[in-house]
């Protein structure tokens, strides 16, 4: 009972927030002393992420097996494709609509402009680091279909799991996990017995993680400003703002979506999706919150486990909806910022570029994931590698608010494909 309580108070969202805020008032006041801070929060993330690949692969192949034998395969594929096609249409609507209404890349005053100009020209080789990076990172072959399928396939599923590639080892999964699936029960019994136990593990190494988040919060958030302090933020203060805008109300709407899907009151809801929340935040890795996600959705609100272990890792690899929601954002404030109006078929380029860059981010992260602005950037011939270090400086906020804006609406999206959990 007294873990049960330690558990509850560091997933609390005003500890989340209070932690957050007297970690920024540590980093600027004393930034040298929280700068060296910053490798506690480095290696709380890493201790996370060495759990993601082998729960996201023991929970595909585990669930993939069940689903086999459960029936019904075909009928949850078309409904997993209409709720990706669904979801990301309303992202990037939701984003459009909030940078045509607020336009915060307009009517910029004369200091922010100044600051603007500081940031981007601050010398000869800041401006040709960036130029490096927009090439190295946006190559044209990018939007080649051909390249991205071959991208998927991994040559060496070891190759893939030694670097990382969350999207390569899916890929593996998903067909081990189908070709599992055709296995009689006899046979693969102990491989099941194997990966459900890995699971599990997994799980409740997670929950252990979990424990010290405030003081994490406190020395992550304080080393980052501690390094930057608010400059950049005052420079980008209009698209910050609009950015949490267009957050906010599709984490009100994905919120609503699960109330309405599930057979509980609102507040038992938001109570459910306290753990994810905290931890997108915390880690801003949405692989991460994988495991909260599961438990949230199959133990908090009662969604069947096998489709819900299944959909989570499926949904957190590739649909990608706070990056889809920042790219039609950045995109339409970059046009707003250099005067550039935008028709409707401009409008309508910008958000299916969007959503492609989105798709293609699987993976991503950082400094990789704002450089795919260029994508869409492209197509209005805007001339993004000015705006790329603007973007960088504020990217931590914005990195918090696309994961929060991933993890609960895929949390969303796995609700409305799995079948409403029977009232009790």
């Amino acid at each position: 009972m007294n873990s049960s309580r330690i558990y509850a108070f560091v997933l609390n969202p005003w500890v989340v927030i209070g932690s957050l805020a007297l970690g920024g008032a540590f980093g600027l006041f004393l930034p040298d002393l929280a700068q060296k801070l910053g490798f506690i929060g480095d290696i709380y993330v890493d201790l996370l992420k060495m759990t993601t690949l082998p729960f996201m692969i023991s929970a595909v192949i585990f669930s993939l097996q069940r689903l086999f034998r459960d029936g019904g395969t075909s009928r949850l594929l078309m409904r997993v494709i209409s709720v990706f096609l669904g979801a990301s249409a309303t992202v990037a609507v939701v984003g459009a609509i909030v940078l045509l209404v607020m336009h915060p890349g307009a009517n910029i005053s004369t200091a922010t402009m100044q600051t603007f100009g500081l940031m981007v020209g601050n010398d000869t080789s800041t401006s040709d680091t960036v130029m490096n990076l927009y090439g190295a990172d946006l190559p044209a072959k990018s939007l080649n279909l051909s390249d991205v399928l071959a991208s998927l396939v991994p040559t060496n599923i070891f190759a893939a799991l030694a670097n990382g590639d969350a999207l390569k080892a899916l890929v593996f999964a998903l067909l081990f996990g189908l070709a599992v699936g055709r296995v009689p029960e006899r046979i693969s019994v102990g491989l099941s017995q194997s990966l459900e136990t890995i699971y599990h593990a997994c799980q409740k190494l997670m929950h252990w993680l979990s424990y010290p988040l405030p003081l994490i919060l406190f020395c992550m958030s304080a080393a980052q400003l501690g390094k930057s302090g608010v400059g950049p933020l005052h420079a980008m203060l209009q698209f910050v703002l609009a950015f949490f805008v267009a957050s906010a109300l599709l984490l009100v709407l994905a919120a609503v979506i699960i109330w309405k899907r599930s057979s509980h009151s609102l507040g038992k809801t938001l109570d459910a999706l306290r753990a994810p929340f905290a931890l997108a935040l915390a880690t801003r890795n949405s692989a991460a919150c994988m495991p909260s996600m599961i438990e949230s959705l199959a133990d908090g609100l009662g969604f069947a486990r096998s489709r819900v272990e299944l959909l989570v890792p499926l949904t957190i690899s590739l649909l990608r909806v706070g990056p889809m929601v920042y790219y039609v954002c950045a995109t339409l404030f970059i046009a707003q910022l250099y005067g550039h109006s935008l028709g409707l078929v401009e409008v309508v380029t910008v958000l299916l570029a969007s959503v492609l860059a989105g798709f293609a981010s699987a993976g991503m992260t950082g400094l990789v994931t704002v450089s795919l602005v260029g994508m869409t950037c492209a197509y209005l011939r805007l001339p993004f590698e000015a705006a790329f270090i603007l973007f960088l400086a504020v990217d931590p906020i914005c990195d918090m608010l696309r994961t929060l804006v991933l993890v609960i609406g895929n949390a969303a999206a796995v609700s409305v494909i799995c079948p409403r959990p029977l009232k009790i």
